[in-house]
């Protein structure tokens, strides 16, 4: 029930704030990349996490530029 909560919460919010979300998130997952391939991190499930919300984001903006 997370993911519709967070569907929700961005289909309340407008173009601009879809993409500068989309943005932050893809330097994040670039960040969690970095960090696996260095063996810093810890919690490798986030990668999947950032992947589906970035997906997610992008469902969004292309509902919002097909309506």
């Amino acid at each position: 029930m997370k993911s519709s909560k967070y569907l929700e919460e961005l289909r309340t919010q407008t173009a601009e704030d879809l993409n500068a979300q989309l943005v932050e998130a893809k330097k994040e997952l670039f960040n969690l990349r970095f960090q696996n391939a260095t063996n810093q991190l810890e919690n490798t499930a986030r990668i999947k996490e950032v992947r589906k919300n970035i997906a997610r984001i992008q469902t969004v903006i292309t509902e919002k530029a097909n309506a």
